[in-house]
């Protein structure tokens, strides 16, 4: 915490009462097995900061290797007290006693309440709260046997109360724009802000078989709050699956996806989804199904828009994988304004984007050299593109496959105007 009233910068602060990391005073000082002492959030910070995997397993001040039992800190209650009563001293504010971190157990017993009817919500709402306090916590939780898969039960369960017919009250209540959050919404949010591991959302998958049902489900509710978080929790999942199940996905899957960013969620929500297009089209037939449910169009509508700059290279790179495809290519050309956005992202946002754009070009122009096509390409600019790839510093990739456009169409394209004099006098 930064002590900023007077008395404390009057005061010389001890330096045994500030954290090695923060180089603050420590609020909640825990002890390594090293010895060292650190302030229980920056030491957290430090060895779980990439998503629980141990980026950081060693010990900040002495650079030993900590093993896996040796990374959870002991409480240092002295020298809590000692800082406390040094703050109350220097009539500096004092730092309340922390809160004993949630055990195991705990967990487990509000698990075991919200599997009773009636009950769900105030569970799920003590396990937010728990959630919520520290990253430590939180930790707890998502380790706690049968946490993920309580809350993974409780989406599939609403999923497919929806579905019923009797259940059409229940569902308008749980998406009304004025009601508070659901069950299934707080669960989807909790399933989210754990932060699974990949084992734990593989076994997700294993032991409900139709958990990619229940997501498709809540992403055609009307709830942009649950849509949101369904799309972040199905970002986590794909990217955690290997490739032979993600070609198993339902074509009704993919068209909610796509509907997210048609819908423009919300910029985290579009930029998920786009994640998972980018996922899921190399594989199987996803292409097909992607392309029928509208992505072509809502990719295009979303480079107009002029987004983010990492929104509008995953739009890019999405097109390139659509146009993989002869449907793809197909809606790409039919759209009034398909390749003249496509050909603008080249050399404008990134070298990613600009070699997916000029692979996405160059499939069109392969595949689909019809005379409206390559004078439209003249027409829009993507020519022109094509001769600022092999000026200026673009990968090697993106310069081979613009020569070989150049190359193949020259007896067409030899009228722009981004051609010189001397050098249309080499064309036959």
């Amino acid at each position: 915490m930064d002590v900023s009233s007077s008395a404390a910068a009057a005061a010389e602060v001890p330096h045994y009462f500030l954290c090695p990391i923060s180089l603050e005073i420590m609020r909640d000082p825990v002890t390594l097995a090293t010895g060292i002492t650190y302030d229980r959030a920056s030491i957290e910070r430090w060895l779980f900061s990439d998503g629980g995997k141990g980026a950081h397993a060693t010990c900040p001040v002495t650079r030993r290797a900590l093993a896996p039992g040796e990374r959870e800190a002991t409480p240092n209650h002295t020298l809590r007290r000692l800082i406390q009563a040094w703050c109350a001293a220097h009539q500096v504010e004092r730092f309340p006693t922390p809160r004993p971190p949630v055990d195991s157990c705990r967990v487990a017993a509000l698990i075991d309440e919200g599997r009773h009817a009636g009950r769900e919500a105030a569970a799920l709402r003590e396990i937010r709260a728990i959630v919520a306090e520290s990253d430590r916590n939180r930790r707890c939780v998502e380790a706690t046997p049968g946490a993920v898969d309580f809350l993974a039960s409780l989406v599939s369960k609403h999923s497919s109360a929806s579905k019923s017919a009797d259940a059409n009250e229940l569902l308008e209540a749980l998406d009304s724009p004025t009601s508070t959050s659901s069950p299934a919404e707080d669960a989807l949010s909790l399933l989210y802000s754990l932060k699974p591991s990949e084992k734990s959302l593989a076994q997700i998958l294993e032991r409900d078989g139709d958990f990619f049902d229940a997501l498709a489900s809540v992403l055609r509710r009307p709830s942009y709050r649950s849509r949101t978080y369904a799309i972040l929790l199905l970002k986590a999942m794909t990217a955690a699956m290997a490739p032979p199940r993600l070609t198993t996905v339902s074509a009704e899957l993919v068209q909610e996806v796509v509907r997210v960013v048609s819908d423009r969620v919300s910029s985290k929500a579009v930029k998920a989804a786009l994640h998972v297009l980018c996922r899921l089209c190399p594989w199987g037939r996803n292409r097909v199904k992607a392309v029928e449910a509208g992505a072509v169009a809502a990719m295009v509508e979303l480079l107009l828009d002029e987004g983010g700059r990492r929104v509008t290279e995953l739009a890019v790179v999405a097109i390139d994988h659509l146009c993989g495809c002869a449907e793809g290519r197909s809606e790409l050309v039919a759209h009034p304004a398909g390749l003249a956005v496509v050909s603008k992202k080249v050399m404008r946002v990134s070298a990613a984007a600009t070699e997916s754009a000029v692979r996405a070009l160059h499939a069109v122009a392969r595949h689909s050299p019809t005379p409206a096509v390559l004078q439209e390409m003249l027409a829009v600019g993507v020519v022109a593109k094509l001769l600022l790839v092999l000026q200026v510093d673009a990968s090697e990739r993106a310069r081979v496959r613009a020569k070989e456009m150049l190359k193949a169409h020259a007896r067409v394209w030899k009228d722009s105007p981004c051609l010189k004099p001397y050098l249309k006098a080499s064309y036959p």
